[in-house]
């Protein structure tokens, strides 16, 4: 049996290919976690979101339900009391509409005021601006607002509502209502993109529902809201805090309102109609208004909102 030597160089070569298939699975995962520094290594977590508000709904219902009442049953005591008409037939032909014992003119003057409500009501509710049922109607109404990540100190606001604001009284919810729009209003060369809707239901019941889908779908956009305070249950906690070391980011503020009554507000295409908008929701009664929520994201002043966060979780939001 003859024995061949192996040529040196194809000694070394053999030994290299050794050292480089033992390397070959740490250089692959070193590489691959170099690929995603380079990209954004929080580009999979959501922002930190902020929440303040509360709603009456619940006091409304109950201070209506008590202004309801029903008339009393009287019986031989004191008090009033009135029969219907007897109907019969009629020496000259026809019917007889004759009274029974007194009261037949309070009884006229309740069924011609019930027959008026009823027309009313089905007149108005032809109508959009019937007086019966435009009173009855709930408007809910959503504002949202994109800004340059520049304006830091609009969170520093926000924090600031949050914090000082008792949500649990209508007064509150107006003061976080007119304190977020007035710090919208005074930085308007932050804002880029806004959108807006109004969603008017017939009942105060359909509009909290409404209200309430509304409120879940913005909070499902947070990792974790990182502040809140609603109805006067606040919470901290900072444990989503996070920075990129960039300085093109974003921040989103939306405004949700329930109000009675019918309320509008402007499509918004440019500066002018945000403005507006702005006014005229910072410009709704306290006694119109049932629930007030602001959210914005991110809440942390240290964290960050990409542009390619902000183009999927708020598609609707229009260029100025």
């Amino acid at each position: 049996m003859i024995n061949k030597e192996r040529n040196p160089i194809e000694i070394v070569a053999t030994n290299v290919l050794k050292a480089l298939k033992t390397l070959q699975k740490p250089v692959v995962a070193a590489f691959l976690v170099g690929l995603l520094l380079m990209c954004d290594p929080f580009s999979a977590l959501a922002a930190s979101g902020g929440r303040v508000g509360g709603s009456s709904f619940s006091s409304r219902s109950s201070m209506s339900s008590s202004r309801s009442y029903s008339v009393p049953r009287t019986g031989s005591g004191s008090g009033f009391s009135y029969s219907a008409p007897y109907y019969g037939p009629s020496p000259f032909g026809g019917v007889y509409v004759g009274s029974a014992v007194g009261g037949s003119s309070l009884f006229l003057i309740i069924m011609g005021f019930a027959v008026f409500v009823l027309a009313s009501g089905f007149l108005s509710d032809r109508s959009e601006g019937g007086v019966l049922t435009a009173t009855e109607k709930t408007s809910v109404l959503k504002l949202q607002v994109g800004l340059l990540g520049m304006g830091r100190s609009l969170q520093t606001d926000l924090n600031r509502i949050a914090e000082t604001a008792d949500t649990s009284s209508s007064d509150g919810l107006h003061y976080v209502l007119t304190e977020t729009m007035l710090a919208l209003l005074r930085h308007p060369d932050y804002c880029i993109s806004a959108y807006s809707s109004v969603d008017v239901k017939k009942s105060p019941e359909q509009g909290e529902k409404r209200f309430n889908q509304l409120s879940i779908e913005e909070r499902g956009k947070f990792d974790e809201e990182t502040f809140v305070n609603v109805n006067n249950i606040k919470k901290k906690s900072t444990s989503s805090q996070r920075s990129t070391g960039f300085s093109n980011e974003y921040i989103v503020i939306t405004v949700l309102v329930a109000a009675e009554g019918v309320h509008k507000l402007p499509s918004i295409n440019n500066s002018r109609d945000l403005k507006e908008a702005l006014q005229k929701l910072g410009s709704i009664p306290s006694s119109r208004t049932l629930a007030v929520e602001v959210l914005w994201t991110p809440q942390n002043e240290n964290d960050t909102l990409s542009e390619q966060e902000l183009l999927e979780d708020y598609p609707l939001l229009r260029p100025l």
